[in-house]
């Protein structure tokens, strides 16, 4: 029997609804993914720029903390250096004060002659040497002439030694030194510089820590001494 025409609409009209349903639902169901993602996809963008702005304010931090470290070091080095060079021009001064008072001791006749037979004498003793010559002040001359038998029975008490010591009167030690001598042998390759800005020169070297701890106190960080 044939299907009337009215139930062939009806049921035409069933599946019109029925596929417009499942569009609407499909179209709803896609805006929803659609949003998921969009907003997954704008979070993600959103950390990733958080992330950058956040990496960048910490590399911009940590620059500054180093230059602000460098900054300091500098400082610190720069305070130290002008410390130590005030330091080295105090012991400057205090070596140049100490070579005018040895200046000034030589115009006493008397201890100045006891102290040219004393460096003749440790001269002598550091050549041991048969022939030597020495230098010194053309304004000394006579000084030297005046202890040099002293000072060799003194050297050859001390060294059993005898020695042939000739006094150049040619050639002379500069007139601006404070004083002392000057010995040589073998033609001038061995050499004793026994003046007095020499002596204290050594002394200087050798006394120096002594000297700056008497001068600026004991140093803690010092981990070495001379």
């Amino acid at each position: 029997m044939a299907i009337p025409d009215t139930e062939v609409e009806r049921q035409i009209q069933q599946m019109i609804q029925f596929i417009d349903h499942e569009a609407d639902e499909k179209e709803v169901e896609i805006l929803a993914k659609a949003d998921e993602e969009f907003n997954i996809e704008k979070g993600r963008l959103v950390e990733q720029e958080k992330q950058k702005i956040r990496a960048f304010y910490e590399k911009k931090e940590k620059n500054a903390e180093l230059q602000k470290k460098i900054q300091l070091s500098n400082l610190q080095n720069q305070a130290r250096l002008k410390l130590l060079k005030q330091r080295e021009d105090h012991l400057d001064e205090v070596v140049v004060n100490t070579t005018e008072k040895l200046r000034a001791m030589t115009n006493d006749i008397g201890k100045y002659q006891n102290m040219l037979q004393g460096l003749i004498t440790q001269g002598l003793c550091q050549l041991l040497e048969p022939n030597v010559l020495i230098r010194c002040r053309q304004k000394d001359l006579q000084l030297v002439k005046d202890v040099l038998d002293k000072a060799m029975k003194q050297y050859t008490d001390l060294s059993k030694l005898d020695v042939n010591i000739k006094v150049d009167e040619q050639k002379f030690l500069a007139s601006d030194i404070a004083g002392g001598v000057q010995l040589s042998a073998r033609d001038g390759k061995l050499l004793v510089s026994n003046t007095l800005e020499a002596r204290l020169d050594q002394i200087v070297k050798q006394k120096i820590p002594e000297i700056r701890t008497m001068l600026y106190g004991h140093n803690p960080n010092r981990r070495f001494f001379d």
